[in-house]
């Protein structure tokens, strides 16, 4: 099994036996995205390692291609041709990419010609007015194409961003933060950017937009009180060179893998290459399944989990890794009590409505469901496990939190598999190869 069509589905036959086996999925979606702007801002030819090709990062590609900057791809590897300030002049499509769009944004404010950016209809319904007005803050000049506050947008073309002090506090994403943070040392000024009353949204992944920064050269600088908080990052004008970097397989798809070994009892998974130390948010998935019951089986390759029979309840705060938390909510079904997952408010305006979506599936699934805007808890209620047809709306997250749960829940089906592709293109391939359990 390599390629599934929109109209297919695809069928999960619950584990007959423990599955034992290593694997290595595709690059850091977030890594990814980072080292492309930077490509793109830097001067020279910039080479990626074992980046992430995948609709999202495949589109950003194209949007820099299309609008000056070469790339030039291969299996393993992208170079990029950077030359500090794109030459624009295009209309780019990013289809449900939300990173890909917002970093295009800010770097579009360099463009020496327009550059008009637009995206799906899902897309153009996520959020960009808190970003356009951070961005607007520093000198960008930025026009509203149809609706106030909506894609499309009008980007460039006239006079340089300067760059400056910036107070930002909770906003829908934190993706234009990280944007605007990764632009800054092609700025003037910089970029001096104070946390406001309220602390940033999804935190970790601006800390790791500071990590791909600090990679690259950049000296930033980072307040923090106490107890980690950020305060304050300055990033000062700074010159961009090319570099070779190699990304790190992403903790969001090894997610469903230790999931997928942690509830079916005695199977054992490790995830080559992705180290217990990563920055990248969603390795904190690895914890949260051993507090359910899961065994830490790590290595120096890599972080693995062994399975159990006994698989508990938590309730646990998930607001600095909440997309690794859609597949924790979807195996909480299997536990003995209740599950409770916090911090989930960024999940309204993903790809879906996930902890709607994730709310009304698990209950046709035949759990208890509350939620929240920012919660879910399940009920676990095995007595109903009746077939089901899970519906992932289109998002790739669901389809594949949904995966998991089938191998120990009978039953269990997907519409559209072929949505995986987002982030994931081989995902079935991989699930069968470990599990022999995708029909």
């Amino acid at each position: 099994m390599t390629t599934v069509q929109k109209s297919e589905k695809v069928s999960i036959i619950p584990a007959p036996r423990p599955f034992r086996g290593e694997v290595t999925p595709p690059g850091s979606k977030s890594e990814t995205n980072r080292f492309l702007m930077l490509a793109a801002l830097s001067e020279g030819c910039t080479r990626l390692e074992e980046p992430l090709h995948a609709d999202d990062t495949n589109r950003f590609m194209d949007a820099l291609r299309a609008s000056g900057a070469t790339v030039r791809r291969e299996d393993s590897c992208v170079e990029v041709e950077g030359t500090g300030r794109l030459p624009g002049g295009s209309s780019v499509t990013l289809g449900d990419g939300g990173t890909p769009t917002r970093f295009m944004i800010a770097l579009a404010t360099l463009a020496r010609k327009p550059i008009t950016i637009d995206g799906s209809a899902r897309m153009r319904e996520r959020p960009v007015s808190e970003g356009i007005e951070m961005l607007r803050t520093l000198g960008a000049k930025i026009d509203y194409l149809e609706d106030e506050g909506r894609l499309p947008v009008r980007v460039g073309g006239g006079e340089m961003p300067l760059g400056g002090a910036l107070t930002v506090g909770r906003t829908a994403s934190s993706q234009f933060v990280s944007a605007v943070l990764l632009l800054a040392p092609r700025l003037e000024r910089g970029v001096d950017l104070i946390v406001g009353a309220d602390s940033l949204t999804s935190p970790s992944y601006v800390e790791l937009t500071i990590h791909a920064l600090e990679k690259w050269g950049v000296p930033v600088q980072v307040q923090r009180d106490g107890a980690g908080k950020l305060l304050r990052i300055t990033v000062p004008r700074t010159e961009l060179r090319a570099a070779s970097m190699k990304v790190e397989v992403d903790a969001s798809s090894a997610a469903y893998f230790l999931a997928a070994a942690a509830i079916v009892p005695d199977a054992r998974v490790l995830i080559r290459g992705l180290p217990r130390n990563s920055k990248q948010p969603d390795v904190a998935c690895l914890a949260a399944l051993v507090s359910m019951g899961a065994s830490e089986c790590s290595s120096t390759t890599g972080i693995g989990v062994e399975g159990t029979s006994i698989w508990r309840g938590i309730d646990i705060d998930a607001s600095r890794w909440p997309d690794g938390a859609l597949c924790l909510t979807a195996v909480a079904s299997l536990a003995k009590g209740p599950t409770r997952i916090r911090g989930l408010e960024t999940l309204k305006v993903k790809e879906s409505d996930r902890v709607h979506v994730m709310a009304e599936e698990l209950a046709r699934a035949g759990c208890g469901i509350e939620s929240t805007e920012n919660s879910i808890t399940v009920h676990p209620d095995r007595a109903r496990a009746t077939p089901v047809l899970i519906d992932p709306r289109g998002d790739h997250r669901v389809a594949m939190s949904f995966a998991v749960l089938g191998l120990a829940r009978p039953g269990i089906s997907i519409a559209n598999p072929a949505c995986v592709s987002k982030s994931y293109p081989a995902f079935w391939r991989d699930l069968h190869q470990l599990t022999g359990c995708v029909s």
